[in-house]
């Protein structure tokens, strides 16, 4: 089996192999048989960081839970509160901290909520671009917005007084709802073996039923309760024109990231050389697939894989996939461009978990768990991110 390196080394070899092929290619049309030997790096290349995400995942859930509280959780979920000693009761209060009813739940310690909500931060494409903030409790909250694209200062004359704009600001709001990971279970011969590492095979397993869920809803969620999307907030900044229910062209894409007002990008920082927040892309596979395809007047492709950890780049910006962006379909708003960055995601430091003992689970020889997570999310800047929508016919 490939290690993490093996598959580093795989990935950058065919997207070196793709770069030097267009470098060499240069402006000279293609051939069917040089654009396909191209795809297949590119496709070899994906497959990698593919298989590398995976693992990187996989090895980072190995890290869960902090010494101080493990002891507690793992007793919670390796035992019976039922069959639990004193001592060990006393444990698991300690790590856990409020019971919550006759099923074995509980309203973690924030120690252990927080490892929980560090494990999710990295779960889906929307918590990598999106902005992160974490209360305490699941009040309902505001979060301050400010468009500030079409404020101007002026050159001032000699001795001339200088006129005032006051910045216009407004309100997100930012509500909290419950997500669970549906009830998932385990067997008994599982949790009584020692050498299992049964902390992080739970808190993992409840984090990607959690992670893919919360994922889908910050991209596409209607806002009536459940979180606004990403697609839901945004804006069409380009529609196709009739007939292209399901593709896009070289042009919709340069009118579609250039709908987006530069100020809404982030300005290049003069001593730094560059912006702190960089404009990116997001679509899913099945976008992807289209997009690939597409040539410029001499049939090179647009699109440039990416190696060492990098983004591929689609007109000179990042390409992020997220699978819970719709496909191309009539009317279907299947492309984002701009500060993504701009969408805030809201965790709550009230993480619950529940344990099943009852006969329903018994008489199969397994135990139940469910763990429940409250986030929102919405987009703080209503024209930091634009759309492409397909027409309708």
């Amino acid at each position: 089996m490939p290690t993490i390196n093996d598959l580093k080394a795989q990935r950058d070899v065919n997207v070196r192999s793709a770069k030097n092929m267009l470098a060499e290619m240069g402006s000279r049309r293609w051939n069917p048989q040089e654009q396909a030997k191209f795809d297949r790096y590119v496709d070899e290349a994906e497959s990698a960081q593919g298989r590398i995400d995976a693992a990187q995942i996989a090895a980072g859930q190995s890290d869960a839970v902090s010494a101080h509280y493990r002891e507690g959780l793992e007793i919670f979920l390796r035992n019976s509160p039922n069959m639990m000693s004193a001592a060990q009761l006393k444990t698991v209060r300690n790590a856990m901290s409020t019971t919550t009813g006759s099923q074995g739940g509980f309203t973690v310690a924030p120690m252990i909520a927080s490892e929980m909500v560090s494990l999710l931060k990295g779960y889906g494409w929307m918590r990598r671009v999106a902005r992160r903030t974490t209360t305490e409790k699941g009040n309902d909250m505001s979060y301050p917005t400010s468009d500030g694209t079409g404020e101007v200062g002026e050159l001032l004359a000699q001795n001339a007084p200088a006129s005032s704009l006051d910045p216009s600001f407004g309100t997100a709001p930012i509500p909290t709802y419950s997500f669970s990971s549906k009830v998932f279970t385990v067997p008994m011969e599982l949790l009584q073996d020692s050498q299992v590492d049964i902390v992080s095979f739970i808190m993992g397993r409840a984090r990607d039923r959690i992670g893919r869920s919360q994922n889908a809803f910050f991209t596409t969620g209607t806002g009536t309760n459940q979180p606004t999307g990403l697609v839901t907030a945004s804006s069409v900044g380009k529609t196709g024109t009739t007939g292209q229910t399901l593709t896009v062209t070289y042009d919709d894409l340069v009118d579609l990231a250039d709908s987006v007002d530069e100020g809404h990008l982030g300005m290049p920082d003069a001593e730094a050389g560059s912006s702190d927040v960089l404009p990116g892309w997001m679509f899913s596979q099945t976008t992807r697939k289209v997009i690939r395809k597409l040539k410029d007047t001499n049939g090179r492709p647009i699109w440039v894989p990416a190696a060492g950890g990098e983004l591929p780049q689609l007109l000179d910006a990042p390409v992020y996939i997220n699978n819970d962006m719709p496909a191309p379909a009539a009317n279907a708003k299947s492309i984002a461009f701009g500060n993504l960055n701009s969408y805030m995601i809201r965790d709550v430091l009230e993480v619950r978990l529940h344990r099943f003992d009852d006969s329903a689970y018994a008489l199969k020889g397994q135990v139940g768990f469910l763990g429940v997570v409250r986030s929102g999310g919405a987009l703080l800047d209503s024209g930091a991110v634009k759309l492409y929508q397909h027409s309708a016919t």
